[in-house]
This record gives C-alpha cells, sequence and structure tokens, in this order.
C-alpha cells in the first residue's frame, strides 16, 4: 500500500467491549473481582510452595512457576481491559503496543512449553517411578523450568521484530482489550503478508507442539493407569495428574481456537470474547483447581496457616 501523504498514528485507542456500553461498569466490577481473586491465588500458590519444605519437589516447582507466570500474564492485558471498561478513551503508544504483544505472547509462549514439562514430568512419576528421582532430580527440573521461560521469550522475537517495522497511517482504533496480533496487522498500512505467516507460523508451532507433546505424555500415562491392577489403584494414580489435565484442556481449547487458524478467519467479536477467557478466567481457574484438587497443597495450606496462627497467639501472649 502507498503510504505517500498519509499521517502516521503515535498512539492507538482500545475499543474494548465499547459495543455494550450499558454493561461496562457491570463488566468493569466482574473483571476487577477476577483480576485480584487471580492475583491472590497465585501469589498464595507460591507462598505455600516457597514456605513449605515438603513442597520442594519438580512438581510443585512447576507449580510455583505456572503460578508466577500467570500473575504476569494477566497483569499484562487486564488493567487495560479494565480501563476500556471506565473511560471512553484508552490510547496506548505504537511501541507500547508492541512491547505489550511481545511480553503477551511471550507468557503465553511460556505456559505452553510449561505445560509440557509439567506432563513429562507426571508421565515419568507415573511411568517411570523407579528412576523418577534420576530423571527429574531437582537440577534438571530448574532446567526445564529456566528452558522454559527461555524459550517462551525467544518464540515471538522475530515477529515482534517485524512488527516494529510496520507503518501505521490511521485509522487508529483497535478493536480489542490489547494489543493482539490480528488487530495490530488490520490497522497497518504496509504489506503485512510477511509478519502474519511468521506470527501464525510461530504460534502454531508453539501450540500444537507443545499441545502435542502434552497429550502424549498423558497418552502413556492412561495406559500405564489401565494396567494398574486394583481400581483404588487407578483412582490414587489419576488423582496426581488430573489437575494438571484440567488445566491443560481448558487453556489449549482456547489458544487453539484463538490462534491455531488462518488470519483471514478471524472475527473481531468472538476474538475478543474469547480472549477473555485465556487472559481473565485461566489465571483465576489455574490456583483453584490445583487447591481445591490436590491434597498435598491443601495440607501444606493448613499447615501454614497453623503456623501462622501458632506465631500470632505467641506474640499476643508475650505482649501481656
Amino acid at each position: 500500500m502507498d503510504v505517500t501523504n498519509q499521517t502516521t498514528v503515535r498512539e492507538f485507542i482500545f475499543l474494548g467491549f465499547s459495543a455494550v456500553p450499558q454493561l461496562r461498569l457491570t463488566l468493569f466490577v466482574v473483571f476487577l473481582i477476577v483480576y485480584l481473586l487471580s492475583l491472590v491465588g497465585n501469589t498464595l500458590i507460591i507462598f505455600i510452595v516457597l514456605m513449605d519444605s515438603a513442597l520442594h519437589t519438580p512438581m510443585y516447582i512447576f507449580l510455583g512457576n505456572l503460578s508466577f507466570l500467570e500473575i504476569w500474564y494477566t497483569t499484562a492485558t487486564v488493567p487495560k481491559l479494565l480501563a476500556t471498561c471506565l473511560s471512553q478513551i484508552v490510547t496506548i503508544s505504537i511501541s507500547g503496543c508492541i512491547t505489550q504483544y511481545y511480553f503477551f505472547f511471550s507468557m503465553g509462549a511460556t505456559e505452553c512449553i510449561l505445560l509440557a514439562v509439567m506432563g513429562y514430568d507426571r508421565y515419568l512419576a507415573i511411568c517411570n517411578p523407579l528412576r523418577y528421582s534420576l530423571l527429574m532430580s531437582l537440577q534438571i527440573c530448574l532446567w526445564f523450568s529456566a528452558g522454559s521461560w527461555i524459550g517462551g521469550f525467544i518464540a515471538p522475537l522475530l515477529p515482534t521484530i517485524l512488527i516494529s517495522y510496520l507503518n501505521f497511517c490511521g485509522p487508529q482504533k483497535i478493536n480489542h482489550f490489547f494489543c493482539d496480533s490480528d488487530p495490530i496487522f488490520k490497522l497497518s498500512c504496509s504489506d503485512t503478508f510477511f509478519a502474519e505467516a511468521l506470527g501464525y507460523t510461530c504460534s502454531s508451532v508453539v501450540i500444537l507442539s507443545s499441545f502435542l507433546l502434552t497429550m502424549s505424555s498423558y497418552g502413556h500415562i492412561v495406559l500405564t493407569i489401565i494396567r494398574l491392577s486394583s481400581r483404588e489403584a487407578q483412582k490414587k494414580t489419576f488423582s496426581t495428574c488430573a489437575s494438571h489435565l484440567t488445566v491443560v484442556s481448558i487453556y489449549y481449547c482456547t489458544i487453539i481456537f484463538a490462534y491455531v487458524r488462518p488470519p483471514a478467519k478471524y472475527n473481531f467479536t468472538i476474538g475478543k470474547v474469547v480472549s477473555v477467557f485465556y487472559c481473565v478466567v485461566t489465571p483465576l481457574v489455574n490456583p483453584f483447581i490445583y487447591t481445591l484438587r490436590n491434597k498435598d497443597v491443601k495440607k501444606a495450606f493448613r499447615k501454614t496457616l497453623a503456623r501462622k496462627r501458632f506465631v500470632s497467639g505467641k506474640t499476643h501472649h508475650t505482649q501481656f
């Protein structure tokens, strides 16, 4: 497209859910409550894992990483979402938009890799219990954790660089509540074919490869469970990975629907609704699933509360 004599856009305006102005205040209250609960829930899991030495195992180290990731994953988008519910005009600079795009997709890629690693950890624990401590030592666990973060932040780097070279000449309204890929490409007056193709390829490779690896781990787990002789043993074994499988199902269903499809098929209204699930709902659901379905976490939580009450009571008694 010829960009000669066209005004260069310096900032974007988020439309958010402006199509339903009568619901904006209600949406603000709902999103704020969910966001705060998500922050508290994930922070609580990190605190419990750090405080209880019994949880200093690979499974819970990965869980702590996931909770830390969810805090930043949701924080990358929700503040702007809340702002669009309160104000009619919410802006973001071009550089700020590209930065948000990079960190959002970095966190998303990191979560995909981390979920695959957590699936592999459960596979080793259930299918190779005698060699588990050797195959998933603390050092290997830390390497997997670091690799998830590094790989996640490398994955969207090249698409982000290509986006930074695009020209934006107007209009400046983003039909979304954060800088997602398709709304950005829609506003560019440059040729976006290569950037779109690369972004679509990178997201598809990361999402599908991590999903297939995770499903492969659980396929082997299911076969191992079926071979167990007693029903009680089957139930006990499956309970150790049921929470992770629930999280994987919720997360991958939404992101595969959102990103593993041709860019031309994108619907902005549906895209915003689906984005709410993986940006707002999933980070809240994760800590509740892991705490409600995990006996070790619930036990550690009760121990932490008891310890706090004991310290508080002792301090109160000393004051008198």
